[in-house]
């Protein structure tokens, strides 16, 4: 069973209905070159339903929880960062605490 839903989500990974994904995407070191990827992919996607920022982020995070345990420390902390860089990119910064 835990194969089936490892094939599952990597197919949704890799085969998304929302947008095509550039391969290894998630394999790049840099959070902001993931975040780069996940935000052309979104936006030359005409299949997503909801804003390039939502798709992207969605994706990622996607991603994140699909992954669990098996995310190093950090392989998590730079796909988290890439959370981030996404944020910066469409202007949607976190509001400050202050």
């Amino acid at each position: 069973m835990a194969e089936s839903k490892k094939k599952w989500s990597q197919d949704v990974t890799e085969n998304s209905d929302a947008m095509d994904l550039e391969e290894g995407v998630f394999k790049q070191r840099s959070a902001r070159k993931i975040a780069q990827s996940l935000r052309r992919s979104a936006e030359a996607s005409d299949r997503r339903k909801s804003s390039p920022f939502q798709s992207a982020m969605s994706m990622l995070t996607f991603y994140i929880n699909r992954a669990g345990d098996q995310l190093s420390d950090s392989r998590r902390a730079t796909l988290e960062k890439a959370k981030d860089e996404l944020r910066k990119d469409f202007d949607k910064a976190p509001k400050s605490d202050g």
